[in-house]
């Protein structure tokens, strides 16, 4: 088959690969933000209104769940929000959008690797690699969601990229283009940084082969890397500054060695079984675990001969150490990542390139059978990741947790008039999803920001004061699910009776029925009296 022939057949099964990423990613794309990620995908969705509706400075992120007053936090750059925003102002309010603008960064980022996997193995390995993040179950949930996630990977794997082909071919503006996407990709999420590692590993490694590792290459890389870390470091520093120093207080991110000390991280085996069991379960599954422990047992493959090699540059072990890079970050944030399953996010591109590389040695095996029992076989494996895994993987994540609290929002939007502010307690209490679908302002319950623990109820005395001041700061509607129940799975209904029944003392009982209550709140007398 010629060279022509052969770029074209390539072309077809990348062009494939991407299809089946899209149709992954796409299937159910108006589900309401109610899967296993509501929490997050629902502040997230709030920051796209609120630069909408009120401000598009992108450097004062805004949820709408801390009452009327602005409320900044302390976040990443918000791409993927602002890109939503944007999208809005020109098609109109549609919670869709959040989802299809992470999409379009998921299908991004599975090109992004085929490419990067093609200049440093070969395109074989480039196509195994991208058709496992297309299917990941893990790579597809967080693709589809409205989360800053798919934005960071996709952009810190194109930068990636981008500077492998630098190191290659030696044109600055790849370099400094190079520079531009991977220091986005860290500010749209923070464990993007991991991807420092396999770069710094790629420096060496292929200019070492090319023969061209100097002091002064090394000068000439340098003020790219230092202008990256001065705009990385300056963002974080403003977002810690913003969420310490501004209502509600809340800078995002909890439970890293430094804050939570090395002996509880140790007693707790730095979250392993835990994280072993979000692996296993439905972010990578155990098909693709098995794929990338055949390829972590054996060595990287390599393209073409020494002198083919020593020209073009290659750095065979790059993905090996971008999971190094990931589990750096890891240890340093096991908690946090683990109680955010999201943040695993960075660990799907190595363990697609590997997976892809156990991939390819099964198919291979006895290479004497011809290619059609390497077709069955292929065609076998790939069967049992998509049946054995994908699927069942995204079944468990995309079922509708939060759809009570969805529809106790959407029923609040019904009664409610603009500028009426609402309390909600949802499922999962501390989930804003009833706040962002009654399109109003208000406060989760318990109220949240700061150092509070708004994912635990209160004891029906400290709940009957912490609403009688929201009440006092004008909340019009509180608004129950009648399945919430808090992180000790602690029934808000059964443990917070006192609180209902001063409710239905004090307050209007306007919606019972098999999901929600719903109170319409009288002003309180003294507030009243003031006004």
């Amino acid at each position: 088959m010629s060279g022509f022939d052969h770029r074209h057949m390539n072309g077809a099964i990348l062009a494939a690969i991407l299809v089946l990423a899209a149709l992954f990613r796409l299937h159910d794309v108006q589900q309401p933000l109610v899967d296993a990620f509501s929490w997050r995908e629902a502040s997230t969705a709030m920051m796209a209104d609120n630069f909408f509706l009120r401000s598009w400075n992108i450097f004062f992120p805004e949820v709408s769940w801390t009452g009327p007053d602005p409320s900044y936090q302390g976040r990443e750059l918000q791409v993927v929000s602002y890109i939503t925003a944007l999208l809005y102002a020109v098609f109109g309010w549609d919670d869709t959008w959040g989802r299809l603008v992470a999409i379009a960064f998921g299908i991004w980022g599975v090109f992004a690797l085929h490419r990067l996997i093609a200049r440093l193995w070969d395109e074989a390995h480039a196509h195994a690699g991208a058709f496992l993040l297309a299917i990941m179950p893990g790579a597809v949930m967080i693709d589809r969601s409205f989360l800053p996630d798919p934005a960071m990977l996709a952009l810190v794997t194109t930068g990636a990229w981008a500077y492998v082909a630098y190191l290659q071919n030696d044109r600055l503006p790849v370099l400094i283009a190079a520079g531009l996407l991977t220091t986005t990709g860290v500010l749209a999420k923070l464990p993007g940084i991991a991807v420092v590692v396999p770069m710094t590993y790629a420096t060496f490694a292929i200019l070492h082969q090319r023969g061209r590792l100097s002091l002064g290459r090394l000068l000439a890389i340098l003020p790219v890397a230092l202008a990256a870390g001065a705009l990385i470091l300056g963002y974080y520093w403003w977002a810690h500054y913003l969420g310490a120093n501004y209502p509600p207080y809340h800078v995002a991110g909890s439970g890293y060695l430094w804050s939570d000390g090395l002996s509880r991280f140790l007693d707790e085996a730095f979250y392993i079984p835990a994280t072993w069991r979000i692996a296993s379960s439905w972010l990578f599954t155990l098909p693709v675990v098995v794929l990338t422990g055949i390829a972590l047992l054996t060595a990287p493959p390599t393209a073409g001969d020494a002198q083919t090699q020593a020209r073009s540059g290659r750095a065979p072990w790059f993905f090996h150490v971008w999971f190094l890079g990931a589990a750096i970050v890891y240890v340093f944030a096991a908690r946090e990542i683990k109680t955010n399953p999201w943040n695993f996010h960075i660990f799907n591109v190595p363990m697609a390139a590997l997976a892809g590389r156990g991939l390819i040695l099964l198919v291979e095996i006895g290479r004497e059978h011809g290619l059609r029992t390497r077709a069955l076989r292929l065609a076998a494996i790939a069967a049992v990741v998509v049946f054995g895994g994908s699927i069942p993987g995204l079944s468990l994540m995309k079922a509708p947790y939060a759809d009570h609290g969805e529809k106790l929002g959407t029923k609040l939007s019904e009664l409610s008039q603009p500028g009426d502010l609402v309390i909600t307690a949802t499922p999962t209490i501390g989930d804003p999803v009833a706040i962002y679908y009654s399109r109003r302002r208000g406060w989760v319950f318990p109220p949240g920001g700061g150092e509070t623990e708004w994912s635990m109820l209160m004891e029906d005395g400290d709940a009957i004061e912490a609403l009688e001041e929201l009440r006092a700061r004008n909340a019009t509607w509180f608004g129950i699910t009648k399945n919430a129940r808090d992180m000790q799975r602690r029934k808000f209904l059964e443990y917070n009776k006192g609180l209902i029944a001063h409710l239905d003392r004090t307050a209007e009982r306007v919606v019972d029925d098999d999901t929600m209550l719903i109170y319409r709140l009288a002003p309180r007398a003294d507030a009243a009296a003031s006004n």
